[in-house]
């Protein structure tokens, strides 16, 4: 439980003090709650005295009094935390600091994590750990505090039944122990199987066109049918394992504080304890097993949190890409790899020996089969990852010197599959400049030929576009994403093929866009079509992580090589047509 004390002030964050100050409170409120039980003896004793004295009773029942509103009193002030300010403000910031680190992370990092399994970080794990901070930090104070008050007022009672309750601890220790281990493993599982579950349940949402599409629904929902089977089993195996510990240490308890209060009955039979002191003892008795007995429930609490810690930390630790220092500053904006070799993780390598420079101001293309390492070398040179070998430059100056978010500064991307945001479309265009004008949107969305089709729709550029942009074509959608492009106007352009899965009208429209957005920049283009990229100044093509030719593109054909195969078969393809009596493609 220390550890968890520990962690919970450090996702606490700013609010550390408030989580102090509150923890600080309870401990003195359990004590207070203690010191009324300490009167109850003597009160007792002084109401049941043969000659009562008023003043004494009066006395006793006054502090009685004082330390019970007191405990409280200090109660309602501490639970504040809880259901005020702070504890919203430690979720609030707990999540910042997370969205902090996702910003921080290498991309590659994030891509081999599962969006749902990222959601339940920072919606679920944040709530398991902070909703219950105040309450169950009450509720673990007092089952530590009140119980050894409790025999502190024994003692003072009597010193046989203190010694006879202190029993009950040790006994208890084991079961605690058994609890804890059964818990901590199970609630690791369990966290697991809510991770994958999430994930698999993001998945089955977003994929529900696909899946209609190829009837395929209720295979893919018999995948997720069985992610929530597994959850259920885990939840019903720690129910079982669970049951008996918890069942074991209340049954503990109450016969520790039977055997008590038997012992207590027999001393007043033997006249070694008076009538005044059993009374007090009863009352006692229940106040110490209250708490002992709801203590494995709250380590349940604790475990549940302390998953959740470590799934949040477990995020929190991946480091950032390293910056060399001081960092320096891109002026010039040709692109150099020098013998770039890259792989992810413990995975082959997906580039090997990559040497190119791409001159300010010039177009190259890459070309190649799928896997090949195309969209790589783009995500190299946005520091999506850092190579294992070799070095990236731009401007001379290499990426590992420069801060993230100056090098981003300085390069617009253009995906294959656009993502828009569920926001309205001068908000997305406007997303690559915020502090643009109205009008500086509207320009840039005419330099990207969609102005006309926006100003078309009922709401114009105020249109929502949907989530990831469905309430838009796939033309529409990539033409807004150029404007995006065309209003940052960084030096540095990547294109992934964009016009890749348009129809031919789409792409003569998103064609002439990206003419206007290439202009005057240094261009790095991944191209499935040669024919959008016979006039770039130099084609890589690349095989197998690899370049294996490099020239223009008469150049290319000369060498009646792979470039040249792959020409000839995509001219041949122009031919293809689909005939009704065999259905196959002939040429």
């Amino acid at each position: 439980m220390v550890q968890t004390y520990r962690r919970m002030l450090q996702a606490a964050g700013a609010g550390a003090p408030h989580l102090r100050r509150t923890l600080t409170l309870l401990v003195i409120a359990a004590v207070a709650q203690g010191a009324a039980f300490a009167c109850f003896y003597p009160l007792l004793r002084a109401l049941l005295s043969p000659v009562p004295d008023p003043t004494t009773i009066l006395m006793w029942l006054g502090a009685l009094l004082l330390f019970a509103f007191g405990d409280l009193g200090l109660r309602w002030w501490a639970h504040a935390f809880d259901y005020n300010g702070p504890l919203v403000d430690i979720t609030h910031d707990l999540r910042l600091r997370l969205g902090a680190q996702l910003r921080r992370i290498p991309l590659a990092e994030l891509s081999r994590r599962r969006t749902g399994d990222l959601n339940n970080v920072l919606a679920g794990n944040v709530e398991e750990v902070v909703a219950p901070m105040g309450l169950v930090s009450s509720l673990v104070i007092r089952t530590i505090i009140v119980p050894l008050v409790a025999v502190l007022v024994t003692l003072f009672i009597d010193w046989r039944l203190a010694l006879a309750m202190l029993v009950i601890f040790p006994l208890g220790v084991p079961i605690y122990r058994w609890i804890r281990t059964l818990a901590g493993a199970e609630m690791r599982e369990g966290a697991e199987a809510h991770a994958q579950t999430a994930s698999e349940l993001v998945d089955y949402m977003q994929g529900l066109p696909v899946l209609r599409a190829v009837n395929q629904v209720g295979a893919r929902a018999q995948r997720l049918q069985a992610s929530l089977a597994q959850l259920r089993l885990v939840q019903t195996r720690f129910n079982l394992k669970s049951t008996w510990p918890t069942l074991i240490m209340a049954s503990i308890v109450e016969l520790g504080i039977l055997v008590v209060l038997a012992l207590g009955a027999w001393f007043v039979l033997g006249g070694t304890l008076d009538a005044a002191a059993l009374a007090a003892l009863l009352v006692v008795a229940v106040r110490f097993s209250e708490p002992v007995a709801i203590l494995a429930n709250i380590t349940m609490i604790y475990d549940y949190m302390e998953a959740g810690f470590e799934r949040i930390e477990a995020l929190l630790a991946l480091e950032a890409l390293p910056v060399q220092r001081p960092p320096q500053t891109i002026t010039r904006f040709d692109i150099q790899f020098e013998g770039v070799s890259f792989g992810y993780g413990n995975e082959p390598a997906i580039l090997r020996d990559i040497t190119f420079t791409a001159p300010a101001k010039s177009l190259t293309a890459l070309v190649g089969p799928s896997g090949s390492g195309k969209t790589t070398i783009t995500r190299l040179i946005s520091r999506y990852a850092d190579p294992q070998q070799g070095a990236i430059r731009i401007g001379g100056v290499d990426l590992r010197a420069v801060e993230p978010s100056d090098l981003m500064r300085h390069i617009a991307v253009v995906f294959q599959d656009v993502y828009l945001f569920d926001d309205t479309i001068r908000n997305n265009i406007r997303m690559a400049k915020p502090d643009a004008s109205d009008a500086e949107v509207e320009e840039a969305a005419r330099e990207a030929n969609c102005h006309e089709f926006i100003t078309r729709l009922p709401d114009g550029y105020a249109t929502r576009v949907g989530d990831i942009g469905g309430a838009l074509s796939g033309g529409e959608r990539q033409r807004v994403s150029i404007a995006r492009a065309i209003l940052k106007d960084a030096p540095l352009v990547l294109l992934d093929e964009p016009t890749a899965a348009l129809d031919t009208e789409s792409e003569v429209a998103v064609q002439h866009a990206i003419d206007r957005l290439v202009r005057n920049k240094t261009v790095i283009v991944i191209a499935h079509r040669l024919s959008t990229v016979v006039g770039a100044d130099q084609i890589l093509v690349l095989d197998n992580g690899q370049i294996v030719e490099r020239g223009g593109h008469a150049e290319l054909l000369a060498l009646e090589g792979k470039y040249a195969a792959m020409w000839a078969a995509q001219q041949r393809a122009k031919h293809w047509r689909l005939e009704r009596s065999s259905a196959v493609w002939r040429t």
